[in-house]
């Protein structure tokens, strides 16, 4: 109105918007006036609001509430295009200062990102989507686009509570549009996640998006994704990122199919590895770090078996699946399986003694260190047969240590079986190889553990002969020195002295060591 009678008004980024729609709605183009209103608010738009990242943030959020004339306009592409290269921009700056103020580029860099990733959270979810597409394509850094995405993510879906994690239950509050708009914001910002290459995104974050997905009922696709992300690095993830708590009414405790379908992609991507390794003998130094991986993750396995043991809805299917689907060469020592076996049997004591048996199968007694052996030999919960395995298998460990051997038979057996037979291919007898030195990894492994129990045991008897015989010995020591000091100046006497006392305390430590 005060455009059309002549009166003065100000364009600025809250109406730039609105102006232009009204302005081509009502045709006032140059063709009836010069400076018309659609030129004055492209000249607004291209030269004032394009200059600046919150001028164009602004402008997309009046965007929201305008008729689909806007996007026709070019008004949204123009605004998401100058966002990004905006931020392009700032991160050009931030890495000249960097080079320049070494002491002082931190914390611009720090100030630099905050602002812009905060004024992004503001967008709506396919504004938000559209301006990170175009500044992945720009060239934005991908560390900075993943600390947006957990920024917006943290503000657009912290209406999600954890009462409502824990209790699906409960009647929520929230409206049909608001879970559905919750929904699209999940599979929207998996969507946008950089590759795994570019990027190293948190897992703690990835497992926070995993837990909404699996809330919001997310695609398929999209929990997939999040599930073969953290399997890529799951050696890092820790025991309480994978207590996923179950929303199904009438299921365990705990979601143990998705951390199931992650162990599964993990194994999946350790084979694909060394599948691709097993064209040449170098690649030995990556196989070796895929192994070092695939122990960490038993480690963490069997610890994730001892915390969901005690459920008492965990059915027996699931436990043992989740046992068999690790490898044996994906343990060294069977303790931690022992331990979550144990806790299961104990939670339920109404398994048939075929299920005991079945479950305990698992459990290789050969594997087992010395304070787990003796545990399991007085353990009344284990079928017998398993308790005359495991007393049969220490009998046997005994009498290899006294015979000297302990595992070098097992050894040279080994590396005699590891001899490629002419009739097998190359790449077979590479992929032998492989195998056996693998194995033949596991059992140093064992023994390196074996051999450290031992000298645990010896430090302790070392212990217990110092007390008992520690005020005699220091006695002894005492007078000792002082003879001889007397048999420096008594000439050749002295010698003849300290031989009674030499062999009395050689038969003296003799009896020591035949009594204990």
């Amino acid at each position: 109105m005060k455009f059309c009678y002549g009166m003065n008004f100000e364009i600025t980024a809250a109406n730039a918007a609105l102006l232009r729609c009204a302005a081509e709605y009502l045709e006032m183009s140059e063709d009836y006036r010069e400076e018309n209103l659609i030129a004055r608010t492209e000249v607004y738009l291209n030269d004032v609001v394009v200059q600046s990242l919150e001028k164009c943030v602004e402008v997309l959020c009046t965007c929201e509430n305008l008729p689909p004339i806007v996007e026709e306009l070019g008004i949204i592409n123009t605004c998401v295009e100058a966002i990004a290269m905006n931020a392009c921009k700032e991160q050009l700056v931030s890495g000249l200062s960097t080079l320049d103020c070494n002491g002082e580029s931190t914390e611009l860099k720090t100030g630099s990102l905050e602002w812009w990733i905060e004024d992004l959270s503001v967008l709506r979810i396919d504004y938000y989507h559209k301006v990170i597409t175009s500044m992945a394509r720009i060239g934005v850094r991908p560390d900075s686009i993943v600390e947006s995405l957990m920024h917006y993510a943290q503000i657009s879906l912290k209406s999600i509570g954890k009462c409502q994690i824990w209790n699906p239950a409960r009647p929520n509050s929230n409206s049909g549009t608001t879970e559905n708009e919750q929904k699209t914001i999940v599979e929207a910002l998996v969507n946008l996640l950089p590759t795994l290459k570019s990027s190293n995104v948190p897992l703690s974050f990835l497992f926070g998006m995993l837990r909404m997905a699996i809330m919001v009922e997310a695609t398929v696709a999209c929990r997939l994704e999040l599930e073969r992300r953290i399997a890529f690095r799951l050696e890092m993830a820790s025991l309480d990122d994978l207590l996923i708590p179950s929303l199904r009414a009438g299921d365990s405790l705990f979601d143990i199919d998705t951390v199931h379908r992650i162990l599964v992609n993990f194994l999946q991507q350790i084979e694909d590895e060394e599948n691709e390794d097993s064209g040449g003998y170098e690649s030995d130094g990556l196989a070796s770090l895929g192994h070092g991986s695939l122990l960490k993750v038993g480690r963490l396995i069997d610890s994730y078996l001892a915390e969901i043991a005690p459920d008492p809805y965990l059915s027996l299917q699931k436990f043992i699946a989740m046992i068999e689907t690790l490898p044996d060469y994906a343990r060294v020592i069977d303790d931690g399986l022992y331990r979550a076996i144990d806790i299961y049997l104990k939670a339920h004591p109404m398994l048939s003694d075929h299920e005991c048996k079945k479950l305990c199968k698992f459990i290789d007694c050969q594997k087992l260190s010395q304070e787990a052996t003796n545990h399991a030999a007085q353990n009344e919960r284990l079928p017998v047969q398993m308790a005359i395995k495991v007393l049969y298998f220490e009998q046997l460990r005994l009498k290899n240590a006294l015979c000297g051997s302990n595992g070098d038979g097992f050894l040279s057996q080994k590396i005699s079986s590891s001899v490629p037979s002419a009739a097998m291919s190359p790449r077979d007898n590479y992929a032998s190889l492989r195998r056996e030195n693998r194995e033949l990894k596991l059992e140093i492994s064992r023994m390196r553990v074996r051999l450290s129990e031992l000298e645990k045991e010896q430090v302790v008897m070392k212990r217990g002969m110092m007390e008992k015989s520690g005020n005699g010995k220091t006695f002894f020591t005492s007078l000792s020195k002082g003879i001889g000091r007397i048999g420096i100046f008594s000439g050749p006497g002295g010698g003849k002295r300290r031989k009674p006392r030499g062999s009395e305390g050689k038969s003296g430590r003799s009896r020591r060591y035949s009594v204990s």
